[in-house]
C-alpha cells in the first residue's frame, strides 16, 4: 500500500452447478494462491458458492443451507490472512431470499451486501428467486453475530485514508442510475463488481466499454468479475470476462472463456488526487452509508502493471498514428483561428534542421491550407551563426523548397559580433551571453521581418523545453502564437515522424527521416571549421527527454510525490538507465522547473493539446520564486541508498 498502491484481483474460479463443496473449497484455493501472490483485495463472481444458474434449486433449503456452511468455511479460511474478499452467495434475510456478496477479511464478515437490481428480462428471471435490496441499511445475524447488511456500505482501512470501498452486482452497474455512482459520491474509491454476465456477440466490447467508462466518470478503481466455465449453459455461455479498470483506462482484463486469477495494482492516491483536483467532483455524501472500519497493515506492493517508459506516447501503433493525426488538426486549427482573426498577411518562422522547427512549419504548411492560401505566405527564415552545421542548414532549407514556402536566408554572424563589441563582450568567451546573444538576435530578427511582412511570429518550443526553461528569456521563449507549447519531444518525435510516413511525398519523407535523426541542440557553441559536427548536444547538458518526460508527466500531470515519480521510474526504465543516472536527471528535472518559472509565466498564447499544459493562462499557475528543497530533500535518502558512497566519510 506504499505509495497508494493496492494489489487486487478478479477471480473466476472452477466450479459445479449446485456443487457447493467443490466450489467452496475451489473459492478458498484461490484466495490462498491470491493472498500468497501479495493481494490485498480479490472479487468473485456473483452466487459463486452455489453457481449462478441453479434457477429453481434456489428454492430448496438443502442447496441454501449448505450455502451458509461452506460461506462460514471460507470466512474462516481468511483467519490471520489480511487480504479482503467478496465472495457470491445467497442470503435468507426476513423471509426472504437475496443475491448478495459477502465482504470478508481477516477470518470474519465485515457486511452483506445484496443486489439492487435484479434483471427479469429475456434470459433473466431473478426476481422469480429473489429480493431487491433493500432501500435502507439493516442488520443480518450470520454465524451468532450481527452484521450490517444492504447496498450503502463503505469497507474504510484506518491506516489508509484513500481505501474506500464498495460493492454493486452485476446488473447494478447496466441501469440508467449504477449503484456505484452513489457509492462514489459517498467516497467510496474502490468498487467491486460480483457479476454473471453471459456472452453473446459483441457483449465483450459493450461490457469492456462499460466497465471503463463508469471508473472514468467516478474516477474510482473498479474490479469487475464475471462467472465462466462450469455454469450451466442450458441457455446461455459464460465467458468469465474480468476486468480492472482505474480512471478510464484498463489495468488488465481475461480473456475469454478461460477461468483466469486477474490481477493488478490500482493507484489510489492517484484517484483521490484526481478528485481532490477536480472542482465539478462533490465533496463526499455519505448520507444513509454505514462505515466499517478495518485495520490493514501499510506495506509495499510489488508492481506487475504496465508503465510506459513515454507516457505521452500510446502504445498501439494505430492509436499513436490517430493521436499524432489528431494533434497536427488540432495545432494547425489553432494556428489558422489566429492567422483568420489577426488578418496576417503572413507567418514567420525560424526554421533551424530540428525537430521543433519542423514541426511548427508543418502546422504552419497544414494551416495555410485550412484557409485555402498558398504557402508562400508562410516565411521561413534560417539564420546561420557560429555553431550551425552543414546538415541542419541543409535540412532547413531543402524542407522549406519541398512544402513550397517562402525561403529568407539571414546570416546573423556579423550582427552578433557588432552586438558583442558594442556590449564589450569576449567573443571567444562561450559564456551564456555569447549562447544568449544569438537567440535574442534571431528573435529580433524574426520580429522585425513579421513587421516587415505584415505577419506574426510563430513559435517552435515544445513543453519539455518550457518545463526546464531550456530557452532564451526574450529570445526563442518568445513569439505570438506558440504551435508547439503543449508537446513534449518525445511525442514532438513521432509526431514528425508519422507525417513523414503519410505525407506521399518521399522528399518530404527523405527530409523529415534526417530531421527525426539529427541529435537535439541549439546549435549555439562553435563546430568545427567543416560545419559538420554537432558540438552542442541538449540531451548531454540536461537530461535525456524521455526521462524529463516521464517525470513532467507523473510529477505534475498526477502531482505525484518525488519519491513516487522515482518509484514509477526506476520500474519503467528497468534495464536502461540505472538508478544513479534516474536520481541525477530527477533532481535536475525538479531544480529546473523550480527555478524556471519565470519564463513560463510570461508565454506566447498556444492552443493547449494534450493533459499536461504549463500556461500561466491554463493548467499551471506557480509563483516564479517558490522553492524546491521540499521536493529535492525527499529524493537524498533515496540517494543515500542509490549512491551511498557520495555520504561515505572516515
Amino acid at each position: 500500500m506504499k505509495n497508494g498502491y493496492i494489489k487486487v484481483a478478479a477471480i473466476t474460479p472452477e466450479i459445479k452447478v449446485a456443487d457447493v463443496d467443490f466450489n467452496v473449497e475451489s473459492i478458498i484455493s484461490h484466495i490462498n494462491r491470491a493472498y500468497n501472490e501479495g493481494v490485498k483485495l480479490c472479487v468473485f463472481p456473483e452466487l459463486c458458492v452455489t453457481s449462478y444458474t441453479c434457477q429453481d434449486l434456489f428454492n430448496q433449503d438443502l442447496l441454501i443451507d449448505k450455502a451458509y456452511e461452506g460461506l462460514k468455511r471460507i470466512v474462516k479460511s481468511t483467519e490471520n490472512k489480511e487480504i479482503i474478499c467478496t465472495v457470491g452467495c445467497p442470503v435468507i434475510k426476513n423471509g426472504k431470499l437475496y443475491n448478495c456478496g459477502a465482504v470478508i477479511y481477516n477470518g470474519d464478515i465485515l457486511g452483506v451486501v445484496p443486489k439492487t437490481s435484479l434483471p427479469n428480462y429475456n434470459e433473466f428471471y431473478e426476481m422469480r428467486h429473489f429480493s431487491p435490496a433493500p432501500k435502507e441499511n439493516e442488520e443480518i445475524e450470520l454465524f451468532g453475530k450481527s452484521y450490517p447488511f444492504g447496498s450503502k456500505i463503505l469497507f474504510k482501512a484506518k491506516e489508509i485514508k484513500e481505501l474506500i470501498y464498495a460493492v454493486e452486482i452485476c446488473e447494478d452497474v447496466w441501469t440508467p442510475c449504477p449503484v456505484s455512482n452513489q457509492h462514489a459520491l459517498a467516497g467510496a474509491t474502490l468498487i467491486g463488481n460480483l457479476s454473471a454476465s453471459d456472452e453473446v456477440i459483441g457483449k465483450d466490447k459493450y461490457r469492456r466499454a462499460l466497465v471503463k467508462n463508469q471508473s472514468a466518470r467516478l474516477i474510482c478503481g473498479y474490479v469487475y468479475c464475471s462467472a465462466g466455465d462450469g455454469e450451466s449453459t442450458q441457455d446461455m455461455v459464460f465467458s468469465g470476462h474480468n476486468i480492472i479498470a482505474e480512471n478510464g483506462a484498463i489495468l488488465k482484463e481475461s480473456r475469454l472463456f478461460e477461468n483466469e486469477m486477474t490481477v493488478s495494482e490500482i493507484d489510489l492516491q492517484k484517484l483521490a488526487g484526481e478528485r481532490k483536483k477536480l472542482s465539478t467532483f462533490p465533496e463526499n455524501n455519505d448520507s444513509g452509508y454505514v462505515s466499517v472500519k478495518f485495520s490493514m497493515k501499510i506495506e509495499k506492493t510489488e508492481l506487475t502493471r504496465f508503465y510506459s517508459q513515454t507516457p505521452f506516447i500510446p502504445y498501439d501503433e494505430f492509436e499513436k498514428n490517430s493521436r499524432c493525426e489528431l494533434i497536427l488538426r488540432m495545432q494547425s486549427e489553432g494556428l489558422k483561428k489566429r492567422i483568420s482573426h489577426t488578418k496576417s498577411k503572413s507567418v514567420v518562422i525560424g526554421i533551424s534542421g530540428g525537430l521543433d522547427s519542423a514541426l511548427a512549419l508543418l502546422v504552419c504548411s497544414n494551416a495555410m491550407d485550412l484557409l485555402h492560401r498558398s504557402r508562400k505566405d508562410i516565411v521561413a527564415v534560417t539564420m546561420p551563426c557560429f555553431g550551425t552545421t552543414k546538415r541542419t542548414r541543409s535540412n532547413a532549407e531543402i524542407l522549406c523548397s519541398t512544402l513550397g514556402v517562402t525561403f529568407r536566408e539571414v546570416d546573423i554572424t556579423k550582427s552578433v559580433l557588432q552586438h558583442f563589441e558594442d556590449i564589450d563582450h569576449d567573443p571567444d568567451n562561450h559564456d551564456v551571453v555569447f549562447e544568449n546573444g544569438q537567440a535574442r538576435e534571431r528573435t529580433k530578427v524574426l520580429m522585425n521581418i513579421a513587421n516587415q511582412s505584415g505577419g506574426f511570429v510563430v513559435g517552435t518550443g515544445d513543453l519539455s523545453e518550457l518545463a526546464l526553461g531550456w530557452a532564451t528569456y526574450n529570445g526563442d521563449h518568445m513569439s505570438m502564437y506558440g504551435v508547439n507549447a503543449s508537446v513534449p519531444k518525445t511525442l514532438v518525435r513521432h509526431i514528425i515522424k508519422y507525417y513523414a510516413d503519410t505525407c506521399g511525398d518521399n522528399a518530404v519523407k527523405e527530409v523529415l527521416y534526417d530531421v527525426f535523426e539529427t541529435p537535439v541542440s541549439p546549435e549555439l557553441l562553435p563546430t568545427d571549421k567543416n560545419k559538420e559536427s554537432i558540438t552542442q548536444k541538449t540531451e548531454d547538458i540536461v537530461g535525456p527527454y524521455e526521462l524529463h518526460d516521464f517525470f513532467l508527466y507523473y510529477a505534475i500531470r498526477w502531482g505525484f510525490s518525488p519519491k513516487k515519480v522515482l518509484r514509477l521510474a526506476k520500474y519503467a526504465f528497468d534495464g536502461k538507465y540505472d538508478n544513479i543516472t534516474i536520481i541525477k536527471w530527477l533532481e535536475k528535472f525538479y531544480s529546473r522547473f523550480f527555478s524556471q518559472q519565470f519564463k513560463r509565466s510570461c508565454l506566447p498564447d498556444g492552443a493547449k493539446i494534450g493533459t499536461v499544459t504549463l500556461s500561466p493562462r491554463g493548467d499551471w499557475r506557480m509563483p516564479s520564486d517558490a522553492v524546491s528543497k521540499l521536493w529535492i530533500d525527499e529524493l537524498e535518502q533515496d540517494k543515500k541508498n542509490d549512491m551511498p558512497f557520495l555520504y561515505f566519510t572516515k
